[in-house]
């Protein structure tokens, strides 16, 4: 089943995003792991990087906070400090700050408190499935994968669901803000240094900014004082309180990331249905739930890199890495390692163990949203396979322009209703 880059000769150029919307190159990442695991690039738009590509190489690196650290920006683009401390999350921060804004947060997002949501995701997708599948043909990713993660994302914030549409449009700005589909201020086809101290060199930054000052504003005069939003507020152990720039660039990476994630892994996971026509009957006969949406998530890896940078010279597979480097974690890469998947370009429905890295495992930076994203995964492919007997592709699917986020931007397919 070859339906990744179909251009890609194995040399591909990693800093470009247009590489990326012809699809994820498999073939440079399958040779970089067998040639070159450590692979420096230089970069004209910036100062170069190292690519890891082996699956137990990432895995074991992403333990190494010490030695590798998140707190000097996670993106290839460089910053200043200036502009890193103006546009930083707690993803970009290290251990012991990183543990606790997590520890904050961490029971609101666990596997318990996330399976409370289980009957409000599937009456979600009822009315999503029930509207789209009217249609015969459609656009996958708009009509399906699109609807639940920003349905949830409400839910999850507290937002009017009249908001919805605008939030996750300006998300979209934010984090696909290399393709001119989804931002008019593309970060590498203009100068964009006007918005250099907005998350993601983005205005939609500012405006999700003003948005949450009134959100907050309007939930603490209802008295509505629970949730996500309010818990990021509250004092630390220490005492401390996030700022409102930490406040600013929190909200940001929850509209963006709490809804791209999952909406992804749902496009690539009917993408996988349409090439792989077996999977439906897998799923129709319900053996597979148990394991299912890790194999979706593994397939798609939306994410496609975190960046590091060496805080000391190390040596790996010959090739020393100098302190100030910036180290590449291509995720996109270790999840079709051969090495560490048995047929790793076909989908597996029933894989286990399945130690894919789609949400950073290995290190205290894994995803606070994975219990969520499993959860949705799981119950939309459980009743879109109870609705439909046949689905096939429609058109051709288009990516998006961005090496940073891996996704379906656009994924035309035909169904026949069961």
């Amino acid at each position: 089943m070859t339906i990744w880059h179909p251009d890609d000769d194995g040399f591909a150029d990693l800093t470009d995003h247009d590489t990326f919307a012809r699809g994820v190159p498999h073939n440079t990442f399958s040779r970089l792991r067998r040639e070159d695991p450590v692979h420096w690039t230089d970069w004209s738009a910036g100062q170069g990087f190292w690519s890891i590509t082996r699956h137990a190489d990432i895995e074991a690196m992403n333990r190494q906070t010490d030695l590798f650290s998140s707190a000097r920006g996670i993106r290839m683009e460089d910053q200043s400090y200036e502009e890193y401390l103006a546009r930083r999350t707690f993803q970009e921060t290290d251990p012991p700050e990183h543990t606790q804004v997590r520890m904050k947060l961490a029971k609101a997002f666990s596997k318990p408190v996330m399976a409370l949501f289980e009957d409000q995701i599937r009456d979600l997708c009822h009315g999503i499935l029930d509207t789209a599948l009217e249609q015969g043909s459609f656009d996958a990713t708009r009509a399906i994968a699109r609807q639940l993660p920003m349905m949830m994302l409400g839910r999850i914030m507290g937002t009017p669901d009249a908001d919805l549409p605008w939030l996750v449009e300006k998300g979209d700005a934010l984090i696909a803000n290399t393709d001119p589909d989804f931002t008019d201020h593309v970060l590498d086809r203009m100068e964009t240094d006007a918005y250099r101290m907005m998350p993601f060199n983005s205005p939609a930054g500012a405006e999700l900014y003003d948005y949450a000052q009134r959100l907050m504003a309007d939930k603490t005069a209802r008295g509505d004082t629970e949730g996500v939003l309010h818990l990021i507020l509250k004092p630390g152990a220490d005492g401390a309180v996030i700022s409102e720039t930490e406040f600013r660039n929190f909200f940001c990476l929850l509209v963006a990331a709490g809804n791209d994630t999952t909406r992804y892994s749902i496009a690539a996971g009917i993408q996988a249905l349409c090439h792989q026509p077996e999977l439906l009957g897998q799923m129709q006969a319900g053996t597979v739930w148990d394991t299912a949406a890790d194999e979706i998530i593994r397939w798609a890896t939306p994410a496609l890199y975190f960046r590091r940078t060496a805080t000391r010279d190390v040596d790996l597979h010959g090739k020393t890495i100098r302190e100030g480097d910036k180290v590449l974690y291509w995720f996109a890469s270790a999840n079709r390692d051969e090495a560490m998947f048995d047929q790793p370009f076909r989908v597996n429905l029933a894989r286990s163990p399945n130690r894919h890295l789609s949400f950073g495992q290995g290190g205290p930076h894994v995803c606070l949203g994975m219990h969520l994203a499993r959860l949705e995964v799981r119950v939309l492919f459980q009743e879109l396979a109870k609705r439909i007997k046949t689905i096939e592709p429609a058109g051709p699917h288009r990516f998006l322009r961005s090496n940073f986020v891996g996704g379906i931007k656009e994924l035309p397919v035909r169904i026949e209703r069961a």
